[in-house]
């Protein structure tokens, strides 16, 4: 059985809440990443940030991100997956909730992340095909 554990990239980082957002881009930059996940004062997980958030939930709108903080931009419930779950149910998480990135979780603690990019390298055509028909399909209507 192929787990989260298994396709996920480790070295994941937090950003806590209180970070404002030009530090999350640099942590970003430093990381290669587009997301980080979001934690709050407990070290649990309370959103996840996006590069796109920044730019248009924050610099678009005219606010300065170095006055913005990463918990002010997380909206709605936050998606994971425990590290032992089976790679089908990475699938419908990711597919139901239409998530392109995934935090995996261990004993609460992050462990990884699970990307578009990781998927791509693990799952066979067919298992991609239904991903992407899936989530970009059902985003693209909504």
């Amino acid at each position: 059985m192929t787990t989260a554990q298994d396709i996920m990239h480790r070295g994941a980082q937090w950003i806590p809440a209180h970070e404002t957002l030009d530090r999350a881009a640099q942590l970003m930059r430093e990381l290669n990443v587009g997301a980080l996940p979001i934690s709050d004062e407990n070290e649990r997980l309370c959103g996840i940030l996006t590069d796109r958030d920044i730019v248009v939930g924050c610099v678009a709108m005219g606010h300065d991100p170095a006055r913005v903080t990463a918990g002010e931009m997380a909206k709605g419930t936050p998606r994971w997956i425990a590290a032992d779950a089976d790679v089908d149910d990475v699938l419908n998480e990711m597919q139901t909730h239409q998530i392109r990135r995934l935090p995996v979780i261990d004993d609460k603690r992050l462990v990884g992340m699970i990307s578009e990019a990781d998927l791509a390298r693990h799952l066979t055509e067919e298992q991609m095909a239904g991903w992407t028909g899936s989530v970009y399909a059902r985003s693209a209507t909504g």
